[in-house]
């Protein structure tokens, strides 16, 4: 086997492992994204058996690790948090594809937000394994929070009662949270 396909399958299975612990399609949606992957990279393989195998390898591995896991995780603060924060209309778009998706949804609304908080899925597996997910809050008018507005000072004494540390720091608020999601 040469260097590059050696590299090429470690690559393809991190990204079949980022896609199980980040959580954020379904499995149909996961095998999909790693078959594409697997076919651009590895060409002259069968896509759709290293896809499965590396993901069900993925999930057995996550399945293992969360069994150690305690009873409430990061994850599970953020999400109270975020439920929390669009009971106060500040609308949770997580994993999305891109800032696009946080401007249709303040047009959506039309004035009835506050804000929005939104992060990219690549946010989300930098996550997984480091303890920082970094996050974009923008006022209902699509212009970016900053430092000291009533939003983010709101934003952030919210992620605070949940138990998450966070900080607002060169337009983004850095939350120091660890994504262990449960599968």
């Amino acid at each position: 086997m040469s260097t590059n396909t050696e590299r090429a399958e470690r690559e393809l299975r991190a990204f079949a492992r980022l896609q199980v612990r980040a959580g954020l399609l379904n499995e149909a949606e996961q095998l999909d994204e790693v078959r594409e992957a697997v076919a651009a990279e590895l060409p002259h393989t069968d896509p759709g058996i290293l896809a499965r195998a590396w993901l069900a390898a993925a999930r057995k591995e996550l399945l293992e690790e969360q069994a150690g896991w305690p009873a409430t995780t990061d994850v599970d603060r953020l999400r109270a948090a975020f439920v929390e924060c669009q009971q106060h209309g500040v609308k949770v778009l997580a994993g999305v594809e891109d800032h696009w998706a946080a401007r249709r949804a303040l047009e959506e609304a039309a004035g009835q937000l506050r804000g929005v908080i939104w992060f990219v899925v690549m946010d989300v597996w930098h996550a997984v394994d480091t303890p920082m997910l970094e996050v974009n809050l923008w006022h209902a008018d699509g212009a970016n929070a900053a430092e000291g507005d009533a939003l983010t000072t709101s934003v952030l004494a919210c992620l605070e009662r949940h138990g998450l540390r966070a900080r607002f720091d060169e337009g983004r608020i850095e939350v120091a949270a660890l994504w262990q999601r449960r599968i």
